[in-house]
């Protein structure tokens, strides 16, 4: 059984983009391993390939489904995005989401069982962080990093600078009982280490997942949120001494209710990947 959007979205380790306007990559895409494919009517279409794009995207989302990031509010291509999106049961990313009433607008016109991705990437989305997570039909957030670097006048890869957005993404989405936030991409496609420390950077204020604009970007994103062999071992001896109930002690330290939740979090980010079954 296809597994539904909704379920693929909140499992999903990694995001690929594709631009829409170029559909001879769309099928090769799903060879890079990501969790979900989403193919990019936004930043990656210049504006006079908008129309085509869409036309490719939608061909493509009707046999096979799949993730689409249509463009913001207020822009020219939004409603003709949206109306055409809205027929096939799909991801759909939404670029500056910002406005949770707008968000909840949208879900209710897509396709019974589709999923949406809001893409905070503006100063007022963040702001509105914990509302816009909490809005009705929003499924997961994740971080805009340029968009809103450029906003804010500061560097994308500055991470001391982003920290405090990125936090916000973070506290909102558990607060709403989301799935953890992706994190914005990496821009050096070129840059495995860059990239294993951006990802482990991330991971460790609360992010678990990463928008990926290249597809040798997966497998390394995939390696660095992998649990250490280390942590794995702690986790495991975490869960094994709280099988007794109570509060028990591992390597000298207290294991308590919330010590044994973060031990079978990380243990169940241990997904390998069934036969035969490859991203959306």
């Amino acid at each position: 059984m296809t597994a539904s959007p909704a379920s693929v979205l909140a499992a999903a380790r990694t995001l690929l983009f594709v631009p829409a306007d170029r559909p001879e990559r769309f099928a090769k895409a799903p060879a890079s391993g990501a969790d979900l494919v989403v193919l990019d009517l936004e930043d990656a279409v210049a504006p006079d390939a908008k129309t085509t794009a869409r036309e490719h995207a939608v061909a493509w989302l009707a046999e096979h489904g799949g993730g689409v990031r249509i463009n913001a509010a207020g822009t020219d291509w939004h409603a003709d995005d949206v109306a055409a999106v809205a027929a096939h049961v799909c991801v759909v990313m939404v670029a500056k989401a910002e406005s949770p009433e707008a968000l909840t607008a949208l879900a209710a016109r897509l396709a019974p069982g589709s999923a949406v991705l809001a893409l905070v990437e503006t100063a007022a989305g963040v702001a509105r962080a914990v509302a816009v997570a909490a809005a009705p039909g929003v499924d997961r957030l994740a971080f805009g990093s340029y968009d809103l670097a450029a906003e804010l006048g500061v560097s994308p890869d500055d991470r001391e600078a982003m920290a405090w957005s990125r936090g916000a993404l973070v506290v909102a989405s558990a607060a709403a009982g989301l799935p953890a936030p992706f994190d914005g991409v990496t821009g050096d496609i070129r840059d495995d280490d860059r990239l294993r420390s951006d990802v482990r950077a991330s991971a460790r204020t609360g992010f678990s997942a990463k928008l990926c604009i290249h597809p040798r970007q997966v497998p390394v994103v995939h390696e660095a949120l992998a649990p250490s062999a280390e942590e794995l071992a702690w986790a495991k001896a975490v869960v094994s001494a709280a099988a007794g109930g109570g509060v028990s002690v591992v390597d000298g330290r207290m294991v308590d209710k919330p010590v044994v939740e973060r031990a079978r979090r990380l243990l169940a980010t241990v997904r390998p990947a069934p036969p035969g079954e490859g991203p959306v």
